[in-house]
């Protein structure tokens, strides 16, 4: 995982609270160690903070870096779904939500969820067609939707990535990291070929800066010559 290069890669992580807190935090270790840019989004966050779960146990209180009214998925590259029961089952009815990972499906950027993290791609009418994994107790929830449900430690399906439950987690990252790098290359292809627009943009520019001075130094010596040609006319002089 330490050779995934994932440099400039803008991720959001999407929560609200009693999310399960080492699917967050795990994954979100392997992408700043990887070199990406990681932001944890929460609906409406309560004093700018939402607050993970351990299982059954209250966990600890995470800095929420933007609310998800202010949030936009053109400003991301691919998006991270913990699980937790609690988290999901919130998040699922939040419109708002709902929008969010269907712009970054529709734009084919890459998706990363696990464990109840796949009801609010449910909720947001996405599964008719594919595949993927979740915690089993929602397997029939998938099915109902239309995806196909798989019993393994992860799935990937195009532009998604997903597993069941904790266990799975360091596949889960590898997998995840492989996923997003191919969204990072094409992030840098893109930029690439905005900077070779650019530099054409500019060399353009240049040829006609040369073409103007050559087209005026052709003007002044067409002045030159009228001025000479009035002189002769004016005061009957010839060369």
């Amino acid at each position: 995982m330490a050779d995934t290069n994932l440099n400039g890669l803008r991720v959001a992580i999407l929560v609200t609270d009693d999310f399960e807190q080492v699917e967050l935090t795990e994954p979100k270790k392997a992408l700043d160690q990887a070199g990406a840019s990681t932001k944890i989004i929460a609906p409406q966050p309560k004093n700018g903070q939402v607050v993970g779960f351990n299982h059954d146990t209250k966990g600890d209180t995470f800095k929420v870096d933007l609310p998800l009214e202010q949030a936009n998925p053109s400003d991301f590259d691919a998006v991270l779904l913990p699980g937790g029961a609690l988290n999901a089952d919130n998040l699922r009815v939040n419109q708002k939500a709902q929008d969010f990972v269907r712009q970054f499906d529709q734009a084919g950027k890459p998706i990363a969820v696990i464990c109840h993290g796949p009801w609010l791609l449910v909720s947001a009418g996405l599964l008719r067609g594919r595949k993927l994994t979740s915690y089993h107790t929602i397997q029939d929830d998938v099915r109902n939707a239309g995806g196909q449900w798989e019993d393994s430690q992860v799935v990937q399906d195009r532009n998604w990535v997903s597993s069941r439950q904790p266990g799975d987690i360091p596949a889960f990252n590898q997998a995840m990291l492989n996923l997003f790098g191919k969204g990072a290359n094409k992030s840098a292809s893109q930029s690439s070929a905005q900077a070779g627009s650019l530099e054409g943009a500019y060399t353009s520019e240049s040829q006609l800066g040369d073409q103007s001075t050559g087209q005026m130094t052709n003007a002044t010596g067409h002045q030159d010559n009228l001025r000479g040609q009035d002189d002769i006319t004016i005061h009957g002089r010839q060369a």
